[in-house]
């Protein structure tokens, strides 16, 4: 059974930093594309951006290119998106994705 579990969610001052991470089981991991998106209430969910499995090649979308980094340890079967200088519009619930499966959504506000 696919689980994607989210953490490291919260408030932070606009400017500052969070770290999420996403701790996968259920399939093999080090074989399989993770992504990040994120929802607004009453919004489409956003794709933020993707980390592949050969090298770590990883590719953005617009909102978080040159603020936002995905990342992923196959030891810890956990991906992460390390999100710097965060602006109020940052603020949505962040999923992580795996192959139509989605994770429970972790809370991020940014916010003074």
């Amino acid at each position: 059974q696919v689980q994607l579990v989210e953490s490291g969610g919260g408030l932070v001052q606009p400017g500052g930093s969070l770290r999420l991470s996403c701790v996968a089981s259920g399939f093999n991991f080090s074989y399989d594309a993770l992504s990040w998106y994120r929802q607004d209430p009453g919004q489409e969910r956003e794709w933020i951006a993707t980390i592949y499995t050969a090298g770590g090649y990883a590719t953005y979308g617009n909102s978080g290119k040159g603020r936002f980094t995905i990342s992923r340890d196959n030891a810890k079967n956990t991906v992460y998106l390390q999100m710097n200088n965060l602006k109020p519009e940052d603020s949505a619930v962040y999923y992580c994705y795996r192959r139509g499966y989605w994770g429970q959504g972790i809370q991020v506000t940014v916010s003074s």
